[in-house]
C-alpha cells in the first residue's frame, strides 16, 4: 500500500470567513475556508446561479480535472458547455464540504494552541451536520453576491445537503434536485459507515488520529473503508457485467503462493477493489472521512419535528425534482417516495422520476439517458419559470 502522506499544499480557489459559523453541535468554528470552483459566467442580475453539492468522497472539482490524480472531474459529463447542466447557460458553483480535505476547513486544517503553536485539528475536529455544510455554502454564495439560487443539485450525500438547502433557507432556492438519496440515513447505512470507521480505528498506523506526527496515515485501514462503501455503490448486475467470475493469474505479487495456494489468484472483482482502495488513500484524508461519513448517519430532517419529515417544508415554494435508481440498493426508491410523499402533504411543487438502470447507488455519476434527459428537463423547465432567458 502507498504510505505517501496525500499533498496539502495544493493552491484552491477560496474564501476566508475569519468570523466562521456556529454548528449544530454548539461550537463557534471560526476562521472557515470554503474552497470552490465555479463554471460559467453569472448573468448581470445574478439569477443564474446552481449549486452543485458533492457525494462522501467527491470534492469540488465536478467539471475540471483534479490537481491530485489528473482524472476528469467526477461529474464532467454532467457539467459544462452544452451539457446538461449546461455552463453555457448557467453559472455552476460547487464548494468542497465543510470537514473535506481539499481546502475547506476540515481535520487537516490547522488550529492555533494557547500557546501559539499551530497543529493540524485531528480528531478534535468538531462533530459537523449535513446542515452545517449547506451553511458554510450559504457563507460562499452570499459572498459572490447571489440572494436566490436558480437550483441547488446533488447525488447521494450531495442529495442530502439539497434538501437542507430547501429546508434551511427556502427563500433562496427557486428549484431542487435530490438524486439516489434520503430523508434520513438508514440504520443499514449507518451499520456500513461504522464498518469502515473501525476499519481506519483498527489499523497500526492510527495513532489514535495523530498520524501526521508520525509522517504516515493508515492507508489500509482507509482502504478497506472505501473498498467497503464501493461495494454499496454497486449492484449485483453490475458487478457481475463487469468482472463476473473472472481470475487473474500474479504469481509476483505479494502473498501469492505457490500452485494450489489459497492466495495464488485474484479474482477481478478483488483487484478491482483493491485498486479504488489504494488511489483513494493518495487524495483523502482519514480523519475527513470519520467526520463525514458521522454527519450522513447524522442527517434525519424528521429528528427535530417527531419524525415528520414534511415539516421541514411546510409552506415551501421550491419546485422540486426526485430521482431515484430502480437498482440502488444503498438508497433505494422506497426512500424517495417517502420523501415524494412528505412534500406533497405540504403542498409542495414535486416530481419523482425512477430511472430504470441496473448499475445501482453510482448510476447518478455514469451514462443513463433517461437520466440527462431529467436533469435537462428540469433545469430548462426551471428558468423558464423563473423568468432566465
Amino acid at each position: 500500500m502507498d504510505n505517501a502522506i496525500p499533498a496539502t499544499s495544493l493552491s484552491h480557489q477560496s474564501v476566508t470567513f475569519a468570523d466562521g459559523l456556529p454548528l449544530d453541535c454548539g461550537f463557534h468554528l471560526a476562521p472557515v475556508d470554503v474552497a470552490y470552483r465555479t463554471y460559467g459566467t453569472l448573468s448581470p442580475a445574478r439569477d443564474n446561479a446552481i449549486v452543485v453539492c458533492h457525494a462522501l468522497t467527491g470534492d469540488q472539482y465536478v467539471a475540471d480535472p483534479h490537481p491530485l490524480t489528473g482524472k476528469p472531474g467526477w461529474w464532467s459529463r454532467m457539467v459544462g458547455p452544452g451539457l446538461p447542466i449546461d455552463t453555457d447557460r448557467f453559472f455552476v458553483i460547487c464548494c468542497n464540504v465543510l470537514g473535506g480535505c481539499m481546502g475547506t476547513t476540515g481535520p487537516r486544517s490547522p488550529r492555533t494552541l494557547p500557546d501559539g503553536t499551530q497543529e493540524p485539528w485531528g480528531t478534535d475536529f468538531p462533530a459537523i451536520t449535513i446542515r452545517d455544510m449547506v451553511r458554510a455554502q450559504k457563507l460562499l454564495v452570499d459572498h459572490l453576491g447571489i440572494t436566490r439560487l436558480l437550483a441547488v443539485v446533488g447525488g447521494s450525500m450531495g442529495g442530502m445537503q439539497v434538501l437542507e438547502w430547501a429546508a434551511t433557507y427556502p427563500e433562496c432556492v427557486f428549484a431542487a434536485m435530490p438524486i439516489a438519496t434520503s430523508p434520513f440515513h438508514s440504520a443499514q447505512n449507518i451499520a456500513f459507515n461504522e464498518v469502515s470507521r473501525q476499519a481506519i480505528f483498527a489499523d497500526p498506523q492510527w495513532h489514535g488520529g495523530r498520524y501526521w506526527e508520525c509522517g504516515e496515515i493508515p492507508a489500509r485501514g482507509l482502504a478497506v473503508a472505501r473498498m467497503m462503501a464501493h461495494i454499496t455503490y454497486l449492484s449485483e448486475a453490475a458487478l457481475t457485467r463487469k468482472f463476473g467470475r473472472r481470475v487473474r493469474h500474479e504469481p509476483g505479487r505479494v502473498g501469492a503462493g505457490g500452485p494450489g495456494s489459497l492466495f495464488g489468484e485474484m479474482f477481478e472483482v478483488e483487484s478491482y477493489l483493491r485498486h479504488q482502495g489504494s488511489t483513494f488513500v493518495r487524495r483523502f484524508d482519514a480523519n475527513s472521512y470519520l467526520t463525514i461519513t458521522r454527519a450522513m448517519d447524522y442527517f434525519d430532517l424528521g429528528a427535530e419535528h417527531d419524525g415528520d419529515m414534511s415539516h421541514p417544508f411546510a409552506g415551501t415554494r421550491t419546485r422540486f425534482c426526485i430521482v431515484s435508481f430502480s437498482s440502488d440498493w444503498l438508497f433505494p426508491t422506497s426512500q424517495s417516495r417517502l420523501l415524494a410523499r412528505a412534500l406533497n402533504r405540504v403542498a409542495a411543487n414535486v416530481s419523482f422520476v425512477e430511472i430504470e438502470s441496473d448499475k445501482g447507488h453510482d448510476a447518478f455519476l455514469l451514462d443513463e439517458p433517461d437520466f440527462d434527459r431529467t436533469i435537462r428537463g428540469f433545469l430548462c423547465g426551471a428558468a423558464e419559470h423563473a423568468g432566465i432567458a
